[in-house]
């Protein structure tokens, strides 16, 4: 997901996030900031990548209550660094949580929330896109190197989706919120 900080018009753009607490997620937020200045975007785990959608935003939010109400809370751990060939995504492999991620993606994945992907699903953590090719490699080196000196946790909890919307500005807006532990879901603040 993009990194401008501009506000914008929405547009018929959608994802399923699960945003990274505590003191993993402040430490991936600025290396993000570190690798593309300017950057803004949270630190994230995508669970349905951005898709148009047929459907209006409220049957894809309620396709993601029902499909939710059967997907447990589950631990993610982070792993090496790596480069997506082709995009030079610079990304945080996913080691524990990633048969979960792949199992919600695909549950999730029908009715109102069906799109035909860019890129088969991959589980990851982005940290950097959009780069020019000639710095591709040396931020990724670079991102190592943070990634080995950083002593905090590499886990997370994926207890939460957070419905996001693009807008035309590549901004992401958080428009619901709900607890994979309960059914309810809560309003975004």
């Amino acid at each position: 997901m993009g990194c401008q900080a501009e506000s914008g018009t929405p547009v018929n753009c959608f994802a399923l996030v699960n945003y990274i607490p505590g003191e993993l997620g402040r430490f991936l937020n600025a290396l993000r900031v570190e690798l593309v200045t300017g950057c803004h975007a949270q630190s994230h785990v995508t669970v349905l990548p951005p898709r148009c959608l047929d459907a209006s935003a409220t049957e894809a939010w309620a396709t993601v209550q029902g499909v939710s109400e059967s997907l447990p809370p589950f631990t993610v751990t982070l792993d090496a660094i790596a480069v997506f060939p082709g995009t030079n995504v610079i990304y945080l492999a996913i080691g524990q949580g990633y048969s979960e991620l792949l199992s919600a993606h695909s549950s999730l994945c029908h009715g109102a929330l069906n799109n035909r992907e860019a890129f088969p699903y991959h589980p990851h953590v982005t940290l950097a896109q959009g780069l020019e090719p000639v710095y591709v490699e040396a931020s990724a080196d670079l991102a190592r190197h943070r990634w080995r000196e950083y002593t905090g946790p590499r886990s997370f909890l994926v207890n939460d989706l957070v419905f996001v919307q693009n807008t035309d500005s590549d901004e992401w807006l958080d428009l619901n919120q709900l607890q994979l532990s309960a059914v309810s879901a809560l309003p975004v603040r």
